[in-house]
């Protein structure tokens, strides 16, 4: 059974007429990420549409197509900035989308900054991915990072998934710690990070 094209979102027409230039047919975004292509040919046509959309959809769209590991290096500053520039009140799920992107396109020469929106409690549960992303940092200052954010209540779940990645003992007393957790699956992460320290 085929399943029909989705409907591209409103503003991606000037998008997908760009995409056409360079060679790449597709109906919508969504048919662009789903095409099983390695589209690294137009990562920069996908950046420069981050800042050029402005419907919600479209930005969510142009989002996900740029949550692939070959849009980074270059897809993470401007995604960086696009996190910090989301309507607090409106942007929870596009800046979560946008999270889950960093965490895919992380990238070590934006730590600083990455680190900052991980730290922020202003910007909610939307940090649990970048959080993530921090498992897949080579800096040794990775770790102690997310020790210390197991005592955020809004992304400690996602800070004890990425020191399972991590595995260092020096993590050993927090995890510990959120086997009391309330949660259930963060007490089974906690479980399986312990296990693999042994």
């Amino acid at each position: 059974m085929t399943h029909a094209s989705p409907s591209p979102a409103p503003g991606e027409g000037p998008i997908l007429a760009q995409l056409r230039d360079v060679g790449y047919e597709v109906d919508s975004l969504a048919d662009l990420r789903h095409s099983g292509v390695r589209y690294r040919k137009v990562v920069p046509i996908l950046v420069g549409a981050l800042s050029g959309a402005t419907d919600k959809k479209t930005q969510m769209e142009v989002v996900r197509a740029l949550t692939v590991p070959w849009a980074s290096p270059e897809a993470t500053p401007p995604l960086i900035r696009m996190f910090k520039e989301v309507d607090d009140e409106t942007g929870l799920g596009l800046r979560w989308a946008i999270g889950n992107a960093l965490d895919v396109t992380w990238n070590d020469d934006e730590f600083d900054d990455l680190v900052r929106i991980a730290r922020n409690p202003a910007y909610g549960r939307s940090r649990e991915m970048v959080v993530l992303g921090l498992g897949r940092s080579r800096r040794v200052e990775a770790a102690e990072i997310l020790i210390e954010l197991l005592d955020d209540p809004e992304v400690s779940g996602h800070a004890v998934r990425a020191l399972r990645k991590i595995r260092t003992a020096a993590a050993r007393p927090g995890l510990e710690r959120m086997l009391n957790d309330s949660r259930g699956w963060v007490r089974n992460e906690a479980k399986r990070a312990l296990a693999d320290l042994k």
